[in-house]
């Protein structure tokens, strides 16, 4: 058995009028797969452009283990040069990912081969973008993003697979309590519907993405991505404009994560666990 996903529709391109209409306003996601085929992006981001532009910089580096009261929230679990990443992404498969790392800011150059697309009627935060690189089998745990943004997210070089669930479902994933994310132990294209019963009720979708494909996320959408080929990809984003979205927003950013690092320091390891056991109980018990 399988979860309830459907194939996210698809257009080759869209009017302003049309995105705003069907997407935005009913925050439907959309995959637009001409969006950006007048970037310079489009013909020249690829594993190797970017070893030759940035292959001197150090980055951050983060990997599958579940999260652990060691760290921060989002504190990368090592670092490396990007040349010898991306060595490491061509050679084999890897579980190592590169995840909201502004390399834009880190060379200016790659600033010059994309521009902000307004003419589909979104206002974009002009704060640079971050980019995400993960190795062929790669995956990022689902979540949802901290400032629950209306998000554009372009990919380059390979495919990789996007799982969504919008937020009405968030009563059957599992969601682990002051966190951003569904419980770790979940597998989401290989479900155990024994363990986890609740997921049988949620309903989401699916789509793989390929190169200068973009994928358009509504506010506060759980994702999962799985790199199915070595890759990166680039999101740009725009504030939520429902009220509660705004308000959830700004706890999270200036409260919530913050609150979640001092328990972490103060409690340790009982801490994840108390939040791990707590989205299944909740969970179970909303649902039973």
């Amino acid at each position: 058995m399988k979860l309830n996903l459907e194939q996210i529709p698809r257009v080759k391109t869209i009017t302003k009028e049309k995105f705003l209409k069907d997407h935005v306003e009913l925050q439907k996601p959309v995959v637009i797969e001409r969006l950006i085929e007048d970037w310079t992006a489009y013909k020249k981001w690829n594993l190797s452009y970017i070893k030759t532009l940035a292959g001197h910089k150090t980055v951050p580096i983060y990997d599958d283990r579940p999260v652990s009261s060691e760290r921060k929230f989002n504190e990368a679990h090592t670092s490396m040069k990007m040349s010898e990443y991306i060595d490491l992404l061509k050679k084999e498969p890897t579980n190592y990912r590169i995840f909201l790392y502004s390399l834009l800011k880190e060379v200016p150059e790659l600033q010059n081969d994309f521009t902000y697309p307004d003419e589909i009627g979104l206002k974009f935060m002009k704060k640079l973008p971050y980019l995400f690189f993960g190795g062929g089998g790669s995956k990022v745990f689902m979540h949802y993003d901290i400032d629950l943004a209306n998000i554009l997210h372009f990919h380059f070089h390979g495919e990789k697979q996007c799982i969504l669930f919008p937020p009405s479902e968030t009563k059957y994933l599992y969601k682990v309590p002051h966190s951003l994310i569904s419980h770790q132990d979940i597998d989401f294209e290989n479900p155990d519907f024994e363990k986890w019963p609740a997921l049988k009720n949620a309903k989401g979708y699916i789509t793989n993405l390929k190169h200068g494909e973009t994928l358009y996320m509504p506010e506060g959408y759980w994702h999962q991505m799985t790199y199915l080929t070595p890759g990166f990809s680039m999101s740009i984003r725009s504030v939520p404009k429902k009220t509660t979205n705004f308000i959830e927003a700004t706890y999270n950013v200036f409260i919530m994560r913050y609150l979640d690092n001092f328990m972490r320091k103060t409690r340790g390891q009982k801490w994840i666990q108390y939040k791990n056991n707590k989205a299944i109980s909740r969970t179970n018990k909303r649902n039973g």
